[in-house]
């Protein structure tokens, strides 16, 4: 069975190693659009801004892929699938597949403000160069979002010494992510850290002095990183006719529309296995946990639905948030003795965050991978995770 993978991320190096770790003995080809060898995206945002040390990126030196017998095709973006004939095309080249893995990842999301293109992005090694440079230079900087990225930028760039004026268009920090008390808890760390938060500002313009905000406020700024979110890479899939849903849609065991073909990672939208609901992850385990499964579908004919708990983080300064399970805005929040935030779709503990605290991490994982205690019987011990 020749197979290809498409996006040579973490996800896509994971899926080609998984599949020689089950077994599979066929040609494996991993394209990637960028150039060079795969690496960590996380990052990026973190320790490449402070040292510049693109080699310690790296996931796997090149003699790796030699001896693993995995054909790594950096530098080529695909142009098209003909799935008729089972082939991916670049321009005049050609290959051939048994079965296709997408692993397209994503973009930064552009929203139609006048004046963004002053804006830089956060992405991939070559934008994490050029706001590296753009920062060194920098005396006031901006950021347009209060996401992950935005605030890991935010709180390295404090630690550099700069002033930072960080503008997030909803009413509080990481609105998607976390629990009103979680965020009321970064917002306070990073008033203390000292940037300035501008929340319910959305801006309406970047001009050559900085960013113009909805109630007419002007910020003065002479760099500004956009982190507004992400739109997953849909658009080859989407040309060769793959059904479409906040991302290439897929089952329950990561197959797309076409049997031959499975997509995993941010591009990739599947039903949760807990409420049955189509989601779309942006999470390096996720991306890695899904090409683990489709390698052992392939490889094994293992076809159980995918399950993982989702787990996910961000370093901020000096604190680790740490997510286990998958929580909606809407999901009640209960603050346990250790600091940890348990949230509950109605009677169902949905996720737990925490700061600073790995093993509530670790043990929430536990209970979210077996059968999760109820919140009447979490209510009973005082949501102490400990006296599970």
């Amino acid at each position: 069975m020749r197979v290809v993978i498409v996006g040579a991320g973490q996800g896509g190096l994971q899926a080609a190693m998984s599949l020689r770790q089950e077994g599979h003995e066929g040609p494996i080809t991993l394209i990637g659009a960028e150039p060079g060898l795969p690496y960590q995206r996380p990052p990026l945002s973190k320790a490449y801004l402070k040292t510049g040390e693109a080699a310690k990126l790296t996931l796997r030196p090149e003699a790796f892929f030699d001896k693993a017998g995995i054909d790594l095709v950096s530098d080529t973006r695909i142009d098209s699938i003909d799935r008729a004939a089972r082939q991916v095309r670049a321009g005049d080249r050609v290959w051939a597949y048994d079965h296709l893995i997408l692993a397209t990842g994503t973009r930064n999301l552009r929203p139609p403000i006048p004046g963004l293109s002053r804006a830089l992005d956060l992405r991939s090694l070559a934008d994490a160069e050029r706001l590296r440079a753009a920062l060194a230079g920098a005396k006031a900087p901006a950021v347009i979002g209060g996401g992950f990225i935005g605030l890991e930028f935010t709180a390295v760039a404090r630690g550099l010494g700069y002033p930072v004026t960080l503008a997030e268009a909803a009413p509080r920090l990481m609105a998607r992510a976390v629990s009103p008390q979680m965020s009321a808890r970064f917002t306070e760390k990073h008033a203390e850290l000292g940037t300035d938060i501008r929340l319910g500002q959305p801006v309406v313009e970047v001009t050559g002095e900085g960013l113009c905000l909805g109630d007419g406020t002007q910020v003065p700024a002479d760099l500004v990183l956009l982190a507004a979110g992400v739109l997953p890479n849909t658009e080859l899939a989407e040309a060769a006719g793959l059904t479409l849903d906040n991302g290439i849609a897929v089952d329950a065991q990561l197959r797309s529309s076409d049997p031959a073909i499975s997509a995993l990672g941010d591009c990739a939208s599947f039903p949760e296995a807990r409420r049955g609901r189509r989601v779309r992850l942006e999470s390096v385990q996720a991306a890695t946990d899904h090409a683990r499964a489709i390698a052992k579908r392939l490889v094994k004919g293992d076809d159980s639905p995918y399950a993982a708990v989702p787990w996910f983080w961000s370093d901020q300064a000096d604190w680790k948030l740490q997510i286990a399970g998958l929580a909606q805005p809407t999901d009640a929040a209960v603050t346990a003795p250790s600091g940890a935030i348990l949230r509950f779709d109605g009677p169902n503990l949905s996720a737990v965050e925490s700061v600073n605290d790995a093993k509530t991490h670790m043990t929430a994982r536990k209970l979210l991978r077996d059968l999760p205690p109820d919140r009447d019987t979490l209510d009973a011990i005082g949501y102490d995770l400990t006296r599970i």
